[in-house]
């Protein structure tokens, strides 16, 4: 979801600005753009010997700005096994692509970056219909699953024969996810690991489906066991995000948001075997973090392993305002 700009620039006691103007015709196929990287070397400012936070470790992080216009609203994240290859989703219908550089084992950079227009059905890009608003991303055994918020659908891509070229297919989902509020639609999506209860399938949160103090609505899509769960939701933060850890537990994103108090992150652990037809999610914190640390509207979550280590990687969705930022952080799990 896209926060309100009134609201945060309010909250930040600055003048509303609206988005950067863009560009109304964009470059078939890859665009090529360079992405400066600012490094984040300490997580909490005020405290730079800490590294410590909850039950991760911080690694690094960058302050990205890009070349194009386009760049920016990344709301769904993946990367690589290695961590080497990097995927994400802007919120107006964008797929960005690059290569991760580390130096002495921290974030360095993107490098080779390219933007691409998602492409829908029929060839037509998706930033210029009905499926523009892609919040969510889940690649696996080549096949790329995004998330559209305003229409509540899933799409699926060839990712492992096409990339960027790829084009949609509109995948079927239960009847409750059409059902979803408007501007709360999926924006955590995951695939259920090897060796897991319901392996393979796709497992899908709303970010909000009821009241401040309700559950949210989840599904599995597909696999042995389709249905439909819910997540407890505490203190009024909202899902944005989900990853699985490699031994099946789930991995749960969420932010928090008022216009007069800024934003906050939590990241919550979910046990594997509870995520189920029928069940209600919960489990302890791993971390949780406010505007005293280096975050910002943090809405993508990807892990991957890096020399027997689990490395969470965040990356937050500036709404194209220039009051906010993109960041990208790593974290070990402890």
């Amino acid at each position: 979801m896209r926060l309100t700009r009134r609201g945060l620039l309010a909250g930040l006691g600055a003048a509303a600005a609206g988005a950067p103007a863009l560009a109304q015709s964009v470059e078939p196929g890859r665009i090529p753009i360079a992405v400066s990287a600012r490094p984040i070397e300490h997580f909490e400012p005020r405290s730079p010997g800490k590294s410590r936070f909850g039950q991760l470790v911080f690694r690094g992080g960058l302050a990205l700005s890009g070349s194009h216009p386009r760049f920016g609203g990344l709301s769904g994240l993946w990367r690589s096994r290695d961590g080497a290859d990097l995927v994400a989703v802007t919120d107006n219908g964008f797929w960005l692509t690059a290569k991760v550089a580390s130096r002495d084992g921290r974030l360095a950079g993107l490098e080779q970056a390219e933007l691409a227009p998602i492409l829908g059905v029929s060839g037509r890009p998706l930033h210029r219909s009905r499926y523009y608003d892609t919040e969510s991303l889940s690649i696996g055994d080549g096949i790329a699953y995004i998330g559209v918020e305003r229409t509540h659908d899933i799409l699926r891509f060839d990712w492992g024969k096409e990339g960027v070229e790829a084009r949609a297919r509109i995948l079927s989902v239960p009847r409750e996810v059409k059902r979803l509020p408007n501007n709360r639609g999926l924006e955590a999506l995951g695939i259920a690991p090897a060796g897991h209860p319901l392996a393979g399938a796709l497992i899908a949160i709303a970010e909000r489906s009821g009241k401040e103090d309700e559950p949210t609505a989840g599904f599995i899509i597909g696999g042995r066991q389709p249905g439909l769960f819910q997540v407890r939701r505490h203190d009024g933060f909202d899902i944005t995000d989900l990853a699985f850890l490699p031994g099946g537990d789930l991995l749960l994103l969420e932010r928090w948001y008022k216009p007069l108090s800024g934003v906050g992150m939590r990241i919550r652990r979910v046990p594997g075997a509870s995520v189920k037809p029928g069940a209600l999610l919960d489990g302890p914190y791993l971390i949780e973090a406010d505007l005293g640390q280096e975050i910002d509207n943090m809405e993508g979550l990807s892990v991957h392993q890096a020399q027997g280590r689990t490395i969470l990687t965040l990356v937050s969705d500036d709404n194209f305002s220039f009051l906010q930022r993109t960041l990208l952080l790593e974290f070990e799990l402890a």
